[in-house]
């Protein structure tokens, strides 16, 4: 691509997290290219290529399942053609083109504005990005808090960069985020939800939780959770969510599935439990607390972060099948194994262990349940009642099923 640009008489570069991930010693997983062609030239010359946004026209050149993203070089000033458009301090359009400086002092962080050119192989720097690199330091272009205003969510990228490559962030890059947390309120939940997947299912939950809890975006993002986690005396709660997470990126490391449903029932888990509570005290039976509970907290969430009722269902599933793990009735038993959401279910009690003992039991009841048969499964329910009521009887006799009628058998 950047020598197909290069050859039709354009610059190209290699740009941004891909140049900075090879700088220190990472594997990039997405490649994007700067270049002073238009996106309509772009288009011309490759005809694998989509244009798409408004906000940010981009060129997507799509290769199999790869997707190379093109964008052109951009301004840092406004030209009075009203392809620049900033309301309340955000910027909701940018579409001025300029020169490589232009777009490289455009950028959010010095890290991701390091250009490879492929003349000369050679990194070029423009805003002492290349230095911030070397010393592992997150540092924003530009007066933070007017770049923070101008998009709130680039605090959100600051935490999660600064945890994925385990940089420091920069001292006035820090500084602006507790008093500016309050600006998330402003931006759109659904890419509010997209961010908070990057952070949580990229290898790096932990240490992007830790970086919301220091710099005050937790109670912004999970305002209930945060709130729970906070009056949690015990710290138990915490201790679990961190499990979680730490269990999450280990599976990440090892190219195994994670679901969101999964990570959401383990962040907003704190919630319901406060919610829970709540409802109980005020006299409700306990399967309706558990009911409203959860569709307490998942309307109260999708206020800021817009979560698809593919993961909220799901999510709400995992949370009341946890009452279902201390029964032994045979029915409900077998229901319960029986259930889609069983195994993340299952997997979710194991992590509630981690917080606070107590479940040892039901863990290994179950566990050896799933691999019981049908048979021995019942025989172990029958072995289990015996041991609870001291009542030796012969087990039930099983019921003939009914005859059933000329007419009801449709003859």
């Amino acid at each position: 691509m950047l020598y197909r640009l290069r050859e039709a008489g354009f610059g190209a570069y290699l740009v941004g997290g891909a140049v900075r991930d090879l700088l220190v010693g990472g594997r990039p997983k997405d490649f994007d290219v700067a270049t002073d062609a238009t996106p309509e030239q772009v288009k011309q010359l490759f005809r694998n290529c989509r244009l798409i946004g408004r906000r940010f026209r981009l060129a997507h050149v799509v290769f199999g399942r790869e997707i190379i993203e093109v964008a052109t070089f951009r301004a840092n000033s406004d030209d009075g053609s009203g392809d620049r458009e900033v309301e309340n301090g955000m910027l909701v359009r940018d579409n001025v083109y300029g020169s490589i400086e232009d777009d490289a002092v455009r950028r959010d962080f010095t890290c991701n504005a390091l250009y490879y050119a492929i003349e000369d192989f050679s990194v070029r720097d423009y805003v002492g990005g290349f230095e911030d690199v070397m010393a592992r330091r997150m540092r924003l272009i530009g007066d933070p808090e007017q770049r923070y205003r101008e998009d709130p969510v680039r605090m959100l990228r600051a935490i999660r960069l600064a945890a994925k490559l385990g940089f420091d962030i920069d001292g006035p890059t820090a500084e602006p985020i507790p008093r500016l947390a309050g600006l998330l309120n402003e931006a759109a939940p659904a890419r509010l939800f997209e961010e908070v997947l990057k952070m949580f299912l990229a290898g790096h939950g932990v240490a992007s939780f830790e970086g919301l809890e220091r710099y005050g975006l937790l109670q912004v993002l999970f305002p209930e959770s945060a709130a729970a986690l906070k009056s949690n005396r015990t710290g138990a709660l915490r201790r679990m969510l961190i499990e979680g997470l730490r269990n999450t990126d280990e599976r990440v490391a090892n190219e195994e599935p994670v679901s969101p449903a999964f990570l959401f029932a383990l962040l907003l888990w704190p919630a319901f439990c406060r919610s829970l509570i709540s409802l109980q005290k005020q006299g409700l039976a306990p399967e309706e607390a558990q009911r409203r509970a959860a569709d307490r907290v998942t309307l109260h969430q999708l206020t800021t972060i817009a979560l698809p009722r593919r993961f909220s269902l799901p999510m709400q599933e995992i949370w009341l099948l946890q009452s279902r793990f201390t029964s032994r009735q045979r029915k409900r038993v077998f229901r319960t194994l029986s259930h889609p959401r069983f195994r993340a279910a299952f997997d979710f009690l194991v992590l509630r262990e981690s917080a606070s003992a107590g479940h040892q039991d039901d863990i290994a009841f179950w566990r050896e349940a799933q691999l019981q048969n049908g048979r021995e499964l019942e025989a172990s329910l029958d072995e289990l009642h015996v041991e609870a009521t001291g009542d030796a009887a012969a087990p039930r006799r099983r019921r003939r099923p009914r005859r059933r009628s000329s007419a009801a058998a449709g003859e």
